[in-house]
């Protein structure tokens, strides 16, 4: 349990993001009571989350603003034509899906090509977050004064990230004034079912208040972004269980929206919505917003149409570049029977606004049936729907008609559930007993060439007289394995080769086969590397080191033994170049 003043989650979203805290007294009375930011929108409109902008500027260094106040004003600025000097990033988080040897010092573009550095954009953008979490804090106190080490703060990542990607954000936040000592990574699948655990039974649709003791369900994290499915089971005190793997894919709700600029430059022309993007910025902003709404208010069964305000400069943009007005090019298309332009109002058949779900929900779909027809997966009850893509009716139909014979249960704050999940995480780690490792973890190592060896042919060196196979890899936890939280892997012993070795450096490998033999065989990732200072040389190559790792964690660990001293630390680990 946290001893910390209080808890402060920041869920870092592809499309939107948001901040939620509770303090100490108020988890142990209500655990589910946590104050979230209300983000004022359009139209002075409440939201619940802001969208993932940041406007930063020209300098590269300085936050202007984030979520809706960063639209606007880069609304304005390209107005008056002055935006091209200023950084506007927007759904950038998708730059860390599936990365590996990302460099500290890598870039991103903004949204007229200029390149700044990834680092820079997503601590600016935590760094705000954090700020405003802790001025709403801080009125809250009243006159008590809050200190930065009585806050423990929690990062949300997709599960299905890999170990890079969370060093990256945890860096990030370090550099937003975060110490990492104060810092819980927590994955956003996980943060969502604690939170569905915890809620009356009244909260939501076929509760998952009422699952027994051993019931297994499915979680489905759909976000903008990404989506993450983790299955869970119950146990019998409460804490929740892995029993299969993080899965999933960059299917979220971008996916639509894509879909969406697709269909408009077909209807078009190409290189048109760039052109239109170019030189009319703050219209092409307002269009994705209210592309936005429709999306969130279609319906799998209607029979109304879709109308989409459809900027007129736009319109003009696309007989300029095309020669042709928008409405022979929708007569000449597929989709001549089915989308008008009325003045600025491009209707569409609801076949048409469904269409734009299909790829997202096809591959949501599909890869939940291959993981349902798994032996140990038959029995699983329900799925929970959490994630602001899972609010969307269309998303929800489709499951509810693929999977009839599930319990499907959707809370009423689905986009929330992340976020306050995640504070509940950050109070209670241990909530979470076990997971289910997603990959085969080892470092390379070599060992003395003997007739023995039964592994493939490999490299071989020379030292000290000796003839060693070098690029072994030695597995330290393999994909599928059970691991406990806090539960420490068997400890290895290695040995330095040359007698005068000051430092041993070992590449930390994965792979999502089981049994890998050497780090050069096909589907083997380095990770990176962890530094073992063996500064007493005395008994040459007889120091013996004892490692082991801690996998049942959100981050991976490795602890150090060093057996002529009996001392025992916390390796460091650099995953990032």
């Amino acid at each position: 349990m946290s001893n910390h003043l209080l808890v402060a989650a920041i869920d870092f979203g592809t499309t939107f993001s948001s901040w939620g805290f509770s303090f100490k007294h108020e988890y142990d009375l209500e655990p589910t009571k946590v104050t979230a930011k209300q983000w004022t929108g359009l139209q002075s409109a409440v939201s619940l989350k802001g969208p993932t902008t940041i406007l930063i500027k020209p300098d590269g260094k300085t936050i202007d603003s984030f979520g809706f106040d960063a639209e606007t004003k880069y609304a304005e600025l390209a107005e008056d034509q002055k935006h091209k000097e200023w950084y506007f990033f927007k759904r950038f988080k998708m730059q860390l899906f599936d990365k590996i040897g990302l460099r500290r010092d890598f870039t991103i573009d903004d949204a007229t090509g200029k390149a700044l550095q990834a680092k820079t954009v997503f601590s600016l953008s935590i760094r705000y977050l954090k700020d405003d979490l802790m001025d709403m804090s801080k009125r809250q106190l009243l006159d008590q004064h809050l200190m930065e080490t009585d806050i423990h703060w929690v990062l949300t990542v997709p599960a299905i990230w890999n170990d890079v990607a969370k060093q990256f954000m945890r860096d990030a936040a370090e550099s937003a004034g975060i110490s990492s000592e104060n810092v819980t990574i927590a994955l956003e699948p996980e943060s969502a079912s604690l939170y569905c655990q915890h809620l009356p039974a009244t909260r939501t649709q076929n509760s998952l208040g009422k699952l027994p003791s051993g019931s297994k369900y499915l979680i489905l994290d759909a976000g903008g972004g990404t989506v993450d499915i983790t299955v869970h089971e119950i146990m019998p005190n409460g804490i929740l269980r892995e029993i299969h793997k993080a899965t999933g894919g960059d299917w979220g709700g971008t996916k639509v929206d894509q879909a969406f600029e697709n269909f408009l430059c077909e209807i078009t022309g190409e290189g048109v919505l760039e052109k239109f993007r170019d030189n009319a910025m703050e219209d092409y902003l307002d269009l994705l917003r209210n592309f936005e709404v429709k999306k969130r208010e279609a319906k799998l069964n209607s029979d109304r149409q879709t109308s989409i305000k459809i900027p007129v400069a736009l319109i003009d943009q696309a007989t300029e570049v095309t020669g042709k007005n928008v409405i022979v090019k929708i007569s000449q298309s597929r989709y001549r029977d089915r989308v008008q332009l009325a003045g600025d109002k491009l209707r569409l058949d609801p076949v048409v606004m469904i269409g734009f779900f299909e790829e997202s929900v096809k591959s949501i779909t599909a890869h939940m049936e291959s993981l349902f027809v798994q032996s140990q997966l038959q029995d699983c009850e329900a799925i929970l729907m959490v994630g602001g893509f899972s609010e969307s009716s269309v998303l929800q139909e489709k499951i509810k008609t693929h999977f009839p014979d599930r319990k499907i249960v959707v809370p009423t704050d689905a986009g929330l559930a992340v976020l306050k999940g995640a504070v509940l995480f950050g109070h209670n780690p241990a909530l979470i007993a076990e997971r289910i490792c997603k990959y085969t973890y080892g470092s390379d190592s070599s060992h003395r060439k003997r007739d023995t060896c039964t592994h493939r042919k490999t490299n071989t060196f020379i030292a000290e007289g000796k003839t060693y196979c070098d690029d072994i890899f030695q597995v330290h936890v393999r994909a599928g394995d059970v691991v406990k939280v806090g539960e420490r892997q068997e400890e290895q012993i290695f040995y330095p080769i040359y007698r005068e070795q000051t430092a041993m450096s070992f590449g930390i490998y994965c792979t999502k086969e089981r049994c890998p033999e050497l780090i050069t065989d096909e589907g083997c990732v380095k990770l990176g590397e962890v530094e073992i200072p063996i500064p007493e040389t005395t008994n040459g190559c007889k120091r013996d080191v004892g490692i082991s790792f801690l996998f049942g964690g959100t981050e991976l660990e490795v602890k150090i033994q060093d057996k002529t001293k009996g001392a025992e630390r916390k390796a460091s680990l650099s995953f990032l170049g």
